[in-house]
């Protein structure tokens, strides 16, 4: 694994590599791109508030993650774009919680860089300079109702645009669960073998990412007074392969424990176990699912009997309502690839399932911090 947050996690994984199969370096080599950013063909453009005048309303039926409640919708198209924002994974300058050292540990004159475990050095203003976040809101979205915020950290070799949006489809998910939903997706390294989490691995480093989040999506929404709604949605955070690292410190040290309702790991129990334990015990009115491959599938065990050791039950049944305190781990059969796994897991689409099942739980999944 390129990037791991404690020296004993990573020794685990180095001296049981053999036991284990193939690394995920050898699953996922490091991507060979002459340009690691997005060309500007592929870029999207920033909207503004104008671009969203009121239009008519198309009917449509919608998952409320309130049972009791009529939702109603704001006649506004759909919104797919990318917000720089400072709050994000990247730029970088603080220490590496792995070592206690800085985490840009390689100097060339004037251009700095971070050497990753497997040796290679990954340069600052190539792999760890994209403050940009993904940003989208379904057009049949009311910031009125309750909602939630999915906040998706993407796995190794990745960019927002080719592999988040168009290869993962992860705003159509959104969009198609019918839940009251908006995305937040930060690049964290860009077409990189490395999960480092940068800003989320700072103590209150997610609660700052929702927080200015949340004057973006009013922004961007034509409603700037809707910033402190967004300010307290609750948030299911998604975590695809190298993407439990930021999962893992978003849940210790985030400073927004009281918001998340839900986790959702994809192929992603690469260490980190502790944190993820903690959550789970601690928090016992959201949900956790993790699905997994004979790739991860010796953390996935160690987790579960972790959890059993605490008294907390384990289930296997993700065909069912996701309900407070579930605690669900699903094991992928052979031929559902870990490169596809966030559009063809348990099922077609998995986000969009997690997120439909939680809307359709009886009790509801608490749905505003604090109630």
């Amino acid at each position: 694994m390129a990037q791991c947050g404690k020296a004993p996690d990573q020794a685990a994984m180095a001296a049981n590599a053999a036991v284990a199969g193939p690394t995920f370096d050898d699953r996922f080599p490091v991507p060979q791109f002459g340009d690691r950013f997005p060309t500007p063909a592929e870029s999207f453009q920033l909207h503004s508030p104008a671009d969203f005048a009121p239009k008519p309303a198309r009917p449509r039926q919608m998952a409320s993650l309130d049972p009791q409640a009529a939702v109603s919708f704001s006649p506004r198209e759909e919104l797919t774009t990318l917000v720089s924002m400072k709050s994000s994974a990247f730029p970088y300058a603080g220490n590496n919680p792995a070592s206690d050292a800085p985490f840009l540990d390689v100097n060339n004159g004037d251009r700095h860089g971070h050497r990753s475990l497997s040796g290679r050095v990954y340069w600052q203003d190539q792999t760890y300079n994209d403050s940009r976040v993904l940003v989208h809101v379904p057009e049949n979205f009311d910031v009125r109702k309750p909602g939630v915020i999915v906040v998706f950290f993407h796995g190794n070799g990745a960019t927002l645009e080719r592999d988040v949006r168009d290869r993962q489809l992860v705003p159509q998910q959104i969009s198609e669960s019918g839940v009251n939903a908006v995305l937040l997706a930060p690049q964290m390294a860009v077409d990189a073998a490395d999960s480092s989490a940068g800003k989320f691995w700072q103590p209150g480093g997610l609660k700052r990412f929702l927080d200015e989040a949340a004057v973006n999506l009013a922004r961007l929404t034509g409603n700037p007074r809707a910033t402190d709604a967004f300010a307290g949605m609750p948030v299911v955070v998604v975590g695809y392969s190298g993407g439990f690292l930021p999962t893992a410190w978003s849940l210790d040290v985030g400073g927004v424990t009281d918001r998340v309702r839900g986790v959702v790991l994809l192929d992603a129990v690469y260490g980190q176990l502790d944190k993820f334990a903690g959550w789970i015990e601690h928090n016992r009115s959201g949900f956790f699912v993790s699905s997994y491959t004979h790739y991860t599938a010796r953390h996935d065990h160690e987790l579960m009997s972790m959890l059993r050791d605490k008294g907390i039950a384990v289930s296997d049944n993700i065909d069912r309502p996701l309900r407070p305190g579930s605690v669900v781990f699903v094991e992928t059969p052979e031929g559902v690839t870990h490169r596809d796994y966030v559009t063809s897991a348990w099922t077609r689409n998995p986000i969009q399932d997690v997120l439909t099942k939680m809307a359709a739980a009886e009790p509801p999944i608490r749905i505003a911090a604090g109630h």
